[in-house]
């Protein structure tokens, strides 16, 4: 349930700068930082799509997952927890290289890619721990 919370937080988000990004919202509310720096950059794309494009498919991804996760049938089920640990991994991964690239690189930072880099966080720690419980279920079923 947290993960698939947390998730829809990140869809928001994301879909946020992504509506921004291809020009269907005219600026962004940014009390801290300098998103329109960001989201203006050409790191603001990734394979040819938003960057923030990318993020809402990801998160779009975790909320299915962790849904899919809660069904009674499934919700002991390990290998949802090591998805959503793996995909996570790769989600972090990529928030801190997006984040090094507004520091090192662009000088500016944006509240809500950091946001959604902490949101991503927070997912992986979580997924962790359900992992880690569901492998101590099983260990304790055997």
């Amino acid at each position: 349930m947290i993960v698939a919370t947390l998730a829809l937080a990140g869809i928001f988000i994301s879909l946020y700068l992504t509506l921004y990004k291809i020009g269907v919202i005219g600026e962004l509310s940014c009390s801290i930082g300098s998103c329109e720096t960001v989201n203006t950059s050409k790191w603001s794309r990734f394979l040819g799509l938003p960057v923030a494009a990318w993020g809402l498919l990801f998160y779009l991804d975790l909320f299915a997952i962790a849904l899919i996760g809660m069904f009674p049938r499934f919700e002991n089920e390990r290998v949802i927890s090591i998805v959503l640990v793996a995909e996570t991994v790769v989600g972090v991964l990529f928030s801190a290289w997006l984040t090094y690239l507004e520091l090192a690189v662009l000088h500016a930072i944006c509240i809500w890619c950091v946001t959604s880099a902490v949101i991503v966080t927070v997912i992986l720690v979580v997924s962790v721990f359900d992992l880690k419980d569901n492998y101590l279920l099983g260990a304790a079923s055997n």
